[in-house]
C-alpha cells in the first residue's frame, strides 16, 4: 500500500510514523497492495488531536475521522477502527452483488459476522421524508448566502460557471466544502 502521511500544526516524529505504518499495514488484508491511503494528522488550537484517513477504492472513497483531547494515538486507533467498519460494510454490499465464490472462504466467514451486525444497523435506518425542491443556477457566493439564510448545513445548486449540480456543505471545523461531480 502507498501511504501518504501529512501533518498540520505538528511534527511527525519517528514514533508517530512507526505507529501509523504498523497500524496501516494491518489494513493490507482488506485492501489491494497498490491501494493509496491518505492520512492527515492535525493539532488544533485547543490541543485537540485529529486523524483523518481517506482511501479511494474502486470508485468509492472511504473516509474516517476521529478526534481526541491530548492523545494522538487514541485518535489514530479510533479512525482506523472506523475505517475497518466501513471496509467491512463496503465488502458486504459487494458480496451481496457478486457471486458467492468471488471472495476467499476465510473472508466470507469473517464477513458473515460483520454482515449480521451491519444488517441490524441498516434495517434501523429508513427514509422518513421525501422532499422535492427546485434547483436553480447560481454562483457559489449566492449559494453560500442562500444556505446561511436557510440555516441548513448543506445546499444543492446548479453552478452557473460549470452548469453542473454542486453540493455546498458546512464542515465540522466551521469552514465550507464544495462537492463538484467528476465525469
Amino acid at each position: 500500500m502507498k501511504t501518504t502521511l501529512t501533518a498540520k500544526n505538528m511534527v511527525i516524529t519517528p514514533g508517530i510514523n512507526d505507529r501509523v505504518m504498523k497500524k496501516i499495514s494491518k489494513m493490507g488484508r482488506y485492501l489491494n497492495p497498490n491501494a493509496e491511503v491518505f492520512i492527515r494528522l492535525t493539532k488544533e488550537k485547543n490541543n485537540r488531536r485529529t486523524c483523518e484517513i481517506t482511501v479511494p477504492v474502486g470508485g468509492v472513497t472511504l473516509r474516517a475521522e476521529a478526534s481526541n483531547d491530548d492523545n494522538l494515538y487514541v485518535s489514530i486507533d479510533q479512525a482506523l477502527a472506523k475505517l475497518e467498519r466501513q471496509i467491512h460494510k463496503h465488502r458486504t454490499k459487494l458480496d451481496k452483488r457478486l457471486r458467492e465464490d468471488a471472495f476467499n472462504p476465510a473472508e466470507l466467514e469473517y464477513d458473515a459476522e460483520a454482515a449480521a451486525e451491519l444488517e441490524k444497523e441498516e434495517s434501523a435506518r429508513k427514509i422518513v421524508r421525501n422532499k422535492t425542491f427546485p434547483v436553480r443556477p447560481m454562483s457559489v457566493e449566492d449559494a453560500i448566502l442562500q444556505m446561511e439564510l436557510l440555516g441548513h448545513s448543506f445546499f444543492v445548486f446548479v453552478n452557473v460557471e460549470t452548469d453542473q449540480t454542486n453540493v455546498l456543505y458546512l464542515r465540522k471545523d466551521g469552514n465550507l466544502g464544495l462537492m463538484e461531480p467528476e465525469a
